[in-house]
């Protein structure tokens, strides 16, 4: 898969997801679509959930809290 960034997966899902509600292409394509939409929502959430535990990790560190803590 492509090197994406948040912004970039969000808006190829926006796309799939439009392209797959207007019946848009066959059902070859719209499985090989839904597919890669799968992989970019795995991403999305992996990311987002990587920026979560950083933000914990960071808010844990202002407040002075041992790093063990933060996790």
């Amino acid at each position: 898969m492509e090197q994406y960034t948040l912004d970039t997966a969000m808006q190829r899902l926006k796309e799939i997801t439009e392209t797959l509600e207007n019946n848009e292409c066959d059902l070859d394509m719209s499985m090989k679509l839904y597919e890669e939409g799968v992989r970019l929502l795995s991403f999305c959430s992996r990311t987002l959930n990587d920026c979560k535990q950083r933000i914990a990790e960071l808010s844990a560190f202002e407040n002075g809290a041992p790093d063990d803590e933060a996790l």
